[in-house]
């Protein structure tokens, strides 16, 4: 990438850029970047990632990200959202190292599951787009530091590749028989910026900077003396840095025979063992050491150690064998909370117009079904389409309290193929053409075994570009066969 070539896109307006362009330069830093991480030349990894910084492809590209996700529309302290293609352009030129200084945090909580309140940073739109420009340069190295089994937040990698994985080390009945289940407590609150700042390989200034920027709360300014920001683009990658390593130390610190293996997914962990007293006296007190050393700790009242034959949740999934059969199935407590709130949305739209209540709960429904269709599924699928029936069943007859059920059934179901009771809105022109609008059933969700990702593969290696275009080819087709079912 020249200099040149940024200069010859500088002057262009924002719906005229060649995005194929920008991206295929920017990725072509970001191999040479991972290569030169891969050989252990580190001078010429700081040189890289300062050209990709101060790049305007670069910059470009920082800008489109922060602008199209689901956070783009939210405003940080300064009230500031770029939304027209003017703003857009303005803010590329922005973007400058020099003088730069972030914003505090705007510090919003959100409910979790336990009832307790998860804090949750917003930065401003120019320190989203600093942190996406930085983080450019920064994720060819994670990616080449992370351990083979880490798949929360890197690309191409998803919980599916975890899941299966898990398959992998406890199927057989070989394998081991127990698991230690491990919880960072409030991993991205504690992470220590000493740490940080030694050992992550990017431009210290900008992380001091972020780091040390403070959060506004109910109008009042507070420090941040640690961790980073929930909520911040380069925050998950920094997580990735910080525990890339345990793998490789748990395979020093044990034998073959041990059948130790880990599987990591955020802050999110297993490790298997072939005795409690493997996991109890070698893996947890190393465990324990190694996130010390990063200012972290372990949840007490999450950390547990279980057989196999009990069985065990990771990621929305119970884990379990059953007669030395290993079943993988959706979790009680997520199929709980997932009906819960298909009930919900159902009645509160008690007068919402058929098609729209249709339109509101198809996106929830097929995509829980996508996230479970590697998974044995198909009764968990039947019992919940059972459930969804039978409360929009309900949501009917309260609209019409004083018709009777045959009249109900014919106005809001009829039948498609061998389902006589297919809820819908009737025909509607979509695209130009005459569809039936109706509730999508979760057991018509054909059920695959999931292809995991190979453990070395990495985007930004050469060697593993034609994979993953295979893997991208792959999913595009099932998405395809998804959606026109």
């Amino acid at each position: 990438m020249t200099a040149n070539a940024d200069a010859s896109i500088a002057y262009v307006s924002w719906p005229t850029i060649n995005w194929l362009i920008v991206e295929t330069q920017v990725k072509q830093l970001q191999m040479r970047i991972a290569r030169a991480t891969r050989e252990g030349n580190h001078r010429k990894v700081n040189s890289l990632q300062w050209i990709l910084t101060h790049s305007y492809y670069a910059k470009l590209l920082a800008v489109k990200r922060v602008t199209q996700n689901r956070g783009g529309k939210t405003p940080g302290v300064d009230g500031v959202v770029w939304r027209t293609q003017s703003q857009k352009m303005r803010a590329v030129n922005m973007l400058r190292r020099r003088g730069y200084m972030p914003q505090p945090l705007r510090r919003v909580n959100i409910p979790k599951k336990n009832g307790k309140q998860r804090p949750l940073g917003i930065p401003p739109m120019l320190c989203r787009a600093m942190q996406a420009l930085y983080l450019l340069a920064l994720e060819p190295v994670a990616e080449s530091m992370a351990d083979s089994q880490a798949y929360g937040f890197r690309p191409k990698r998803s919980c599916a590749d975890a899941i299966e994985q898990c398959f992998r080390v406890l199927a057989c009945r070989n394998r081991a028989q127990w698991i230690l289940e491990g919880d960072i407590k409030a991993c991205f609150d504690k992470i220590s910026h000493d740490w940080l700042l030694k050992h992550v390989p990017m431009d210290k200034s900008m992380l001091g900077k972020w780091l040390k920027s403070g959060y506004i709360d109910n109008g009042q300014l507070y420090p941040t003396h640690e961790g980073t920001v929930q909520g911040g683009i380069i925050s998950p990658t920094l997580l990735t840095i910080t525990l890339a390593g345990l793998e490789n130390a748990l395979k020093a610190a044990t034998k073959r025979q041990d059948k130790v293996n880990l599987v990591t997914y955020a802050d999110d962990f297993i490790i298997t063992g072939s005795s409690r007293k493997i996991l109890e006296d070698t893996v947890k007190p190393l465990v324990v050491n190694f996130i010390k050393e990063r200012g972290l700790e372990l949840s007490v009242e999450k950390t547990v150690i279980t057989h196999i034959d009990n069985g065990f949740d990771f990621l929305g999934f119970n884990i379990r064998k059953y007669s030395n059969k290993l079943l993988i199935k959706p979790a009680k407590k997520n199929v709980t909370a997932f009906l819960e709130n298909i009930r919900t949305i159902i009645k509160g739209n008690a007068t919402a117009k058929t098609e729209n209540l249709i339109h509101l709960l198809n996106p929830k429904i097929r995509g829980w079904a996508n996230y479970y269709r590697h998974a044995v599924s198909s009764k968990t699928f039947a019992k919940v389409d059972h459930v969804i029936f039978w409360a929009i069943r309900k949501w009917a007859r309260r609209r019409h309290s004083h018709k009777s059920s045959d009249w109900i059934d014919g106005k809001y179901f009829c039948t498609v193929e061998y389902d006589t009771w297919v809820f819908n809105a009737g025909m509607k022109l979509i695209h130009g053409r005459y569809k039936l609008v109706h509730l999508f059933k979760m057991h018509l969700t054909k059920i695959v075994r999931h292809v995991k990702i190979k453990a070395e593969a990495n985007p930004y290696n050469p060697l593993y570009l034609e994979y993953f275009e295979n893997r991208e080819l792959s999913r595009s087709r099932f998405k395809q066969i998804a959606l026109s079912m």
